[in-house]
């Protein structure tokens, strides 16, 4: 919950770049934080049932997607607010893959 709490404060003041606070800029903090929320609560209820490659790409699309849209409200463009995403999409799926990787024995079982 901390989480989404932040994700909607920074989003929202990105957003309004050192301008006054307005309704709409807390109406997009608010929204923003509920649908982080409800994306990590799915990806955290639904990724682990995956196989690690999956388990990974999961994550990594999580990760690429939350932060292109926060980068997003700095006004930049759409390509390069996904090429920015890219780079952050592939360290978080080499990381998770490599924990992944280690942490399950050869038929995918976790080891606990």
């Amino acid at each position: 919950m901390a989480g989404g709490l932040v994700y909607g404060y920074w989003t929202a003041a990105i957003n309004r770049a050192g301008g006054p606070i307005t309704g709409w800029n807390i109406l997009l903090g608010f929204v923003s934080a509920v649908a982080f929320m409800v994306a990590l609560t799915g990806v955290r209820a639904l990724a682990p049932r995956l196989r690690r490659e999956l388990h990974a790409t999961t994550w990594a699309v999580f990760a690429g997607i939350a932060f292109g849209f926060i980068y997003s409200q700095s006004g930049a463009s759409i390509l390069r607010c996904c090429l920015m995403s890219l780079p952050v999409a592939g360290a978080v799926g080499a990381l998770t893959f490599y924990r992944y990787y280690t942490h399950e024995d050869a038929e995918g079982h976790r080891n606990r």
